[in-house]
């Protein structure tokens, strides 16, 4: 009943639906095909050269930096790779505070850590960096960084209390959530094992209006700098989170039903775009299971869901849930073993139901906003007991706003075994329903706390084993999307990486590609006080490229800073190259008598 009543509130708001120096020489752009030219252009158009980029050049990277900040840059990102500092950060805090008091205290932290990692305490503070980070070609995505400052125990309280049904605490009625997808205090605490993302925790209905009006104020402020800013949002500061929990289990489970049904029709280990089951025989066994009736069956897989193929692929799957209130009054899904459609609990509240409209509504008035004033949303990727739900409602919201041009923008992580098979489903549903794909791919923030959580309650781990294969898994999703770029000139791709063999693997398939910087529709992303000589000579040479910009007061952000420092200690390899880098641009400027430079 959860979904039944969830989706149509809705539905008034959705359609239907290394060396130093690395650069290659100039060169000139390949004459684009007519489909990977906007509009359809002449493929004979000639393009302008496509810039060269250096990330060895110092000079470059560096020349919108006063010598003070490069100075100040160096000291930090030394102190974050000294393990024995960093081990003791938090305490160092505290009796920094203690000794200084808070005003010296909050002077010492701008003059440091947190004037290199945020760009200011609040929308108009942060204006000056936006305009001077613009003005040598690089853009920003808005980060309201605030978290709450929770002890251990506060956050796991709060997680089990948000995490967990009416039904679940009472005991009544009949329970078949999976434990993949069910509250489990050891990991209550959300914030261990996560580097980066911020982490917010369920306190009430009106706090989640508070987040909303946060992410207002941020749409406001990126449209004021410019006409093609983002904000970056989440879905848990949306709502309570047990939604997204269950949302997730129902969408997982019909997906692994789909996948048992392929292995009976011999279809085990193709990739979810190539399986592709036959309708007689997935009618035959889904009524010999007792599922349905066969005439309820029938009526599943009509004509206008299917047209004339005869099969049944994972999106047409996956549509039943879309309209699944003629399948059940409840929240079900399908199990293999009792052949009948069980409902994940017995019962939901009259409250429980509105918590998930409320959810939904959010979301609807930020793209709203976010329509007004010219700004992109992307939603980031979360842990993967939330992420099925959170990846639905993307594509919910992409199916009505991304209709013109992409405004919402999915976050795919590419530590996850599954992230090609995401991409390209959520590609194919695209050209299906002809909305704009909007895709941002990144790593993943969540590794040592997804496989610790995996081991200690025994499911499968959903991260890719190595390094090496996640590496390949982005190179792979990132050549798919590249691909549908050259094809389609109104999809868009985020490139979010501090890694230089990525980026460099990126612009060597948009030149073989003939996919032009100039027609922006591939980004490149990388965290505010990070990866410089990435960033700014992408910028400088053309290409669209933001900084994930955090800002809120210092005190209150003390929690990502704590994240960034012990990001910078896990990627060391890229850390030392930048601080190199630094030590070069410093160098040279003593040489040269350029000390007091000043950026132009």
């Amino acid at each position: 009943m959860a979904l039944r009543r969830a989706l149509p509130a809705l539905r008034p708001y959705l359609p239907r639906f290394v060396p130093l120096s690395t650069a290659p020489a100039s060169r000139e752009q390949p004459a684009a095909g007519p489909a990977a030219v906007p509009g359809g252009g002449s493929a004979t158009a000639v393009r302008p050269p496509v810039p060269a980029v250096d990330f060895g050049n110092a000079q470059e990277a560096y020349r919108s930096r006063r010598t003070w900040e490069l100075a100040r840059s160096l000291l930090v990102l030394r102190l974050c790779a000294w393990p024995a500092l960093l081990a003791r950060h938090e305490q160092l805090l505290y009796v920094s505070r203690k000794l200084l008091g808070q005003r010296l205290f909050n002077k010492l932290m701008k003059m440091t850590f947190y004037g290199h990692f945020v760009a200011g305490e609040d929308q108009e503070s942060i204006q000056p960096l936006l305009q001077h980070n613009r003005a040598f070609g690089v853009g920003a995505i808005l980060d309201y960084a605030v978290e709450e400052d929770l002890s251990p125990e506060e956050a796991e309280h709060k997680e089990m209390e948000s995490c967990t049904s009416a039904a679940e605490r009472d005991g009544s009625g009949t329970n078949k959530r999976d434990k993949q997808y069910q509250a489990h205090r050891a990991f209550g605490d959300r914030r261990n094992g996560v580097i980066s993302a911020r982490t917010y925790f369920y306190a009430n209905e009106a706090k989640c209006d508070s987040h909303m009006e946060t992410f207002l104020r941020c749409i406001e402020a990126s449209g004021r700098v410019s006409d093609d800013g983002f904000i970056a949002i989440k879905l848990t500061a949306l709502g309570r989170p047990q939604f997204l929990l269950q949302f997730s289990e129902v969408l997982a489970k019909w997906r692994c039903f789909f996948h048992q049904m392929a292995v009976e029709q011999g279809q085990a280990g193709l990739a979810a775009m190539d399986t592709k089951l036959e309708v007689a025989v997935l009618q035959e066994s889904v009524a010999k299971m007792g599922i349905a009736s066969r005439a309820e069956i029938e009526d599943w897989f009509t004509a206008e869901t299917l047209g004339v193929s005869g099969t049944v692929d994972l999106l047409d799957w996956s549509s039943l849930i879309h309209s699944r209130t003629k399948l059940s009054k409840h929240l079900v899904v399908p199990n293999a073993q009792t052949g009948q459609l069980e409902p994940l609990l017995s019962r939901f509240t009259e409250e429980e139901e509105l918590q998930m409209t409320r959810m939904l509504q959010r979301m609807d008035v930020l793209a709203k906003k976010a329509t007004e004033m010219g700004v992109r949303l992307m939603v980031d990727a979360e842990q993967t007991y939330f992420q099925p739900a959170i990846s639905r409602l993307t594509l919910e919201m992409q199916r009505k706003f991304n209709v013109e041009k992409p405004l919402i923008f999915n976050t795919y992580q590419c530590y996850l075994k599954d992230a090609y098979d995401n991409v390209t489903l959520d590609v194919e549903l695209a050209r299906r329903e002809g909305w704009c794909f909007g895709a941002k791919l990144v790593r993943g923030a969540y590794l040592a706390q997804e496989r610790a959580r995996a081991a200690e309650i025994g499911y499968e781990d959903p991260i890719n084993p190595t390094y090496e294969a996640t590496n390949a898994m982005y190179h792979r999703c990132l050549d798919y999307v590249l691909e549908e770029l050259k094809h389609n000139a109104k999809a868009k791709m985020m490139v979010a990486s501090h890694n230089e063999d990525t980026v460099r693997f990126a612009l060597h398939r948009m030149e073989e590609l003939g996919l032009h910087p100039a027609d922006h529709q591939v980004y490149f992303g990388q965290l505010l006080g990070m990866c410089d000589q990435i960033s700014f000579p992408l910028g400088q040479a053309g290409y669209p490229v933001y900084k994930y910009v955090p800002y809120g007061p210092v005190m209150e952000v003390l929690p990502y800073l704590s994240r960034r420092a012990l990001e910078n200690s896990s990627l060391m390899k890229g850390a030392h190259r930048e601080r190199q880098l630094m030590w070069v641009e410093l160098l040279r400027r003593l040489r040269t008598c350029s000390f007091f430079h000043r950026p132009t």
